[in-house]
């Protein structure tokens, strides 16, 4: 299975990055430029030089902007209000919505009081957002309100948006899902007229900031019954923090790329009920989760690093790191009460991932102590985990769940999951609690530590000498010696780790040879 990443998987990856290659490729020229200037502008002006600047967004909102226009906010100003974005670019001409001026500060658009978003782009092609910071606060949390809203309704097909180094900041949405919640970022495709969806959007080297109750998520058609997907979704280089429930959630999509995204240090400050997780599909075939790094996830229900989740098929959630969550690395599930709209969770891999520290949830839940370190929910079907490393350390209480694995009922159990080729290291007791799922497969792991329930493997690993050697006599907590199989990458200006894929793969190779 080493190398299976770059048969299956791959080509949906292809088709997503030579659709960024063109919007990279785009020429402007030709167009039309328009200038907004918060402090010195005027809307008598013409608004077609910097001399001549508009100040209001009105003056904006009035633009429906063609192939080749720009339209250009001055940096160091507040504009108050929504910024509406229409227009349709071509692959060879787009559209830019980007900052000009002097200095380090992006211009800044702060949404009112009411504000459901701050920032639309609408029904548009080959438009690209740049350089802004968006905020929408308001004085009471609003269930449903994001800061940038990107839109596509009874449109047809909306090709290569892209948001690129943009700020949403401080939006104060809902803390509950079931109302609506609120984010920084909400893509959202529907329509009963004409249906629509987006080709080729790209979200990348964005700072997403104290914004509740989610990060960036999608509100999409998602029953296999009225099935019209997005394509080649692409979001990288992210910076997510302080944002307390999901992180990055494509909804209704396919051939979706995710890597190089940081989220962390998450406020504990949802309601009991609320799970969440850091990023993670739903409804969405084909996704490739790798090179993210989760930490300090914090919901009261889930609080994984990733997730895949139901009415998914084909999910690959490799080379990514997770470190000090209340949850686990990862969670594989499945509503077996929800086959109505959903065809389950079928084909999902797990591989080359690395837990340090996870499965620290210091209260109950609503199935008690409960966080382990992989869990698998419900009647998903042939998933693969593979050559993952989780690294437990001691707990910081006694009360704090110490399993492994947990694969329980969620209206019906796993079946056929295969766990091959896995580090498992504790050192205190640990527990496997396969319930009643069928037809698991454990084979050649290495289980370091004391531990209850030990499946049958008749390959299995109880000692490992390289591992002492490279890991635990390094750092027995597992960072400083696991960081050998990273590397460090600027990430919004700062510094990060990401997993080496040639370098966890020779690690794996000498663990076998040793």
């Amino acid at each position: 299975m080493k190398n299976s990443f770059y048969t299956q998987p791959f080509r949906f990856v292809c088709s997503a990055l030579i659709a960024l290659l063109a919007l990279v490729s785009c020429d402007t020229g030709g167009g039309r430029t328009y200038y907004m200037d918060a402090i010195a502008g005027n809307d008598t002006h013409s608004g077609t030089s910097a001399e001549e600047a508009w100040q209001s967004l009105d003056k904006a909102n009035g633009l429906v902007l063609k192939a080749g226009d720009k339209l250009l906010l001055k940096r160091g100003g507040t504009f108050y209000g929504q910024l509406e974005i229409t227009g349709k670019g071509t692959p060879a001409r787009c559209i830019i919505v980007d900052a000009y001026g002097e200095g380090d500060g992006k211009p800044c658009i702060v949404g009112r009081d009411t504000s459901r978003y701050a920032v639309r782009v609408y029904n548009s092609d080959y438009v690209t957002v740049r350089n802004l910071e968006i905020v929408n606060t308001g004085k009471e949390r609003m269930a449903g309100r994001s800061g940038l809203k990107i839109e596509c309704t009874d449109y047809g097909t909306s090709h290569g948006i892209r948001v690129d180094a943009v700020t949403v900041r401080d939006v104060n949405g809902s803390l509950v899902k079931a109302e609506g919640g609120g984010c920084g970022i909400l893509i959202a495709n529907g329509g009963n007229r004409v249906p629509s969806r987006f080709d080729s959007l790209t979200i990348e080297n964005c700072h997403i900031l104290r914004c509740a109750r989610n990060a960036m998520i999608w509100s999409a058609y998602y029953s296999r019954d009225n099935w019209y997907p997005s394509l080649h979704t692409v979001v990288r280089n992210n910076l997510i923090e302080e944002v307390p429930g999901d992180g990055i959630v494509p909804i209704g999509c396919d051939s979706t790329l995710i890597e190089y995204n940081v989220m962390r240090d998450c406020p504990d400050i949802l309601p009991p009920t609320e799970a969440a997780a850091g990023i993670w599909p739903w409804s969405c075939d084909n996704t490739v989760i790798q090179f993210n790094d989760v930490s300090g996830h914090k919901a009261p229900w889930d609080g994984q690093a990733y997730d895949c989740d139901y009415n998914c098929t084909n999910t690959v959630i490799q080379y990514n790191y997770s470190h000090d969550n209340y949850g686990g690395l990862v969670l594989v599930c499945d509503a077996g009460s929800q086959r109505g709209y959903s065809l389950g969770n079928i084909g999902s891999i797990v591989r080359y991932n690395i837990s340090i520290g996870d499965g620290i949830r210091p209260k109950e839940t609503r199935a008690g102590m409960f966080s382990p370190g992989i869990h698998i929910g419900g009647p998903v079907k042939n998933t693969l985990v593979e050559r993952n490393i989780l690294h437990a350390n001691v707990k910081p209480s006694a009360e704090i769940d110490r399993t492994m694995i947990t694969s329980d009922s969620w209206d019906g159990y796993a079946d056929s999951t295969v766990f091959r080729g896995n580090v498992f290291y504790t050192p205190e007791r640990s527990r496997f609690n396969m319930t009643q799922s069928t037809h698991n497969l454990f084979e050649g792991n290495w289980y370091l530590g004391n531990y209850d329930g030990l499946p049958a493997d008749v390959q299995k690993h109880t000692t490992s000498a390289y591992y002492e050697e490279q890991v635990l006599a390094v750092d027995p907590k597992g960072y400083n010696g696991l960081y050998k199989l990273m590397d460090e990458k600027t990430v919004s200006g700062r510094p990060h780790y990401f997993i080496n894929p040639a370098a966890i793969e020779t690690f794996f190779r000498k663990l076998e040879e040793k």
